[in-house]
């Protein structure tokens, strides 16, 4: 178990190896990013985008919360995280490629699948409710589909589903509609498998999956 106390440990390696030995780049980083694919992923601490996709520093602009999704474009008064990533990439950034990445074993996935935070008060499980319902619609069909909840042919079906109700988000932005109307930017769909480490990716005509090559 990592404590805080190992982190700097960690860090005092980190500034003696690895930032000395790229020290052009960041020195090249002081001054400025310019990352071309924006990664949307969860929080889950097993699921690290940099590690899984081997990036440097300045690479990729990530984003991570609970079950990598994305909110619908809306104007309504509240604190819009998620949003104001995604515009800042696509507006200041100039991303050419946004990644949604989900993944196995996912809790807010397996909480929207089996709704086990509903009606529960905020700090309780309240705030997580909310943010999962925005996959209520997807967690319906996937529950029609599969008569035990608890099987991991379920689990992954609603993790995938996830990952395809955050694409369809992404288009709700118009910034987002418009870039990817003139070809200046594409929308990826991806699920990492904890247990073999396997990339999938999305096929964006069918929306089902497939093993990255």
């Amino acid at each position: 178990m990592t404590h805080f106390t190992d982190m700097l440990d960690g860090y005092q390696r980190f500034r003696t190896g690895g930032w000395q030995e790229q020290r052009d780049r960041w020195s090249e980083l002081a001054e400025g990013q310019s990352p071309k694919v924006m990664v949307i992923a969860c929080s889950d601490s097993r699921v690290e985008p940099s590690q899984i996709f081997d990036t440097n520093p300045g690479e990729i602009f990530v984003v991570r919360n609970v079950a990598a999704l994305v909110p619908p474009f809306e104007t309504t008064p509240g604190r819009h995280g998620v949003s104001a990533a995604l515009e800042f990439a696509v507006q200041f950034l100039k991303v050419e490629e946004i990644v949604v990445m989900g993944h196995g074993l996912c809790g807010g996935c397996n909480a929207a699948l089996h709704q086990s935070m509903h009606g529960a008060e905020p700090g309780q499980g309240g705030f997580i409710a909310d943010w999962i319902a925005l996959l209520d619609d997807a967690s319906a069909e996937v529950r029609a589909q599969h008569s035990d909840l608890d099987s991991r042919e379920a689990g992954r079906a609603m993790e995938m589903a996830a990952v395809g109700v955050s694409i369809a988000n992404l288009r709700t932005f118009p910034c987002v509609r418009e870039k990817e109307a003139q070809g200046k930017l594409r929308l990826h769909g991806a699920f990492f498998a904890i247990s073999d480490g396997v990339l999938h990716v999305m096929d964006p005509a069918s929306g089902q999956f497939a093993a990255a090559a």
